[in-house]
């Protein structure tokens, strides 16, 4: 939680964080659409922060699921990021990802759908076997996601889990 205090903190102090840290793409320019325009995200970041997953089945084996996580978005919907997370064993995980964000779902300009892509680490051990497809602790991994902008640079989102369950989170543009 410390790093989501030295970014309240910054932004009290400026106003704005610094537009060195806006202009930063840490994305892959392999992920930018040729007819995209060069045009800066207004709001480029995302810190994103998940005090609660629900699974499917009961098991006593579970442990709460927190993620903070941190995404870069452009004026097109396209992101990538990195989600640092509990997994449903407890184990320290990592997500890092790519996807696209579409706005102004069923008619609402505050409803949107996002959809990422990319690898997970840390199901290890006797876990292992837990998330399809790992070799090493790295598994693949596709989340869709539906949210909704309730104010300004706020919003909620729930994201599917596979078969696991869902993941509710928060998450803040600046």
């Amino acid at each position: 939680m410390a790093f989501l205090g030295a970014i309240t903190v910054a932004h009290a102090q400026t106003g704005e964080l610094s537009s060195d840290a806006h202009r930063w793409q840490p994305c892959p320019s392999a992920l930018k659409a040729d007819d995209t325009p060069d045009t800066p995200h207004a709001k480029p970041w995302q810190l994103m922060l998940s005090p609660y997953a629900k699974h499917w089945s009961d098991n006593p084996e579970h442990r709460p699921v927190r993620l903070i996580g941190l995404e870069r978005q452009d004026a097109s919907g396209r992101f990538c990021g990195l989600a640092f997370f509990t997994n449903s064993f407890g184990q320290p995980s990592l997500y890092g990802f790519v996807g696209q964000r579409w706005t102004g779902v069923l008619g609402n300009p505050d409803v949107f759908v996002k959809v990422s892509g990319g690898l997970i680490y840390g199901y290890k051990g006797a876990y292992k076997d837990k998330i399809p497809f790992n070799n090493f602790g790295i598994a693949p991994a596709i989340i869709p996601s539906l949210g909704y902008r309730f104010s300004g640079d706020h919003a909620v989102q729930a994201s599917l889990l596979g078969k696991a369950g869902f993941l509710l989170a928060y998450s803040h543009d600046f």
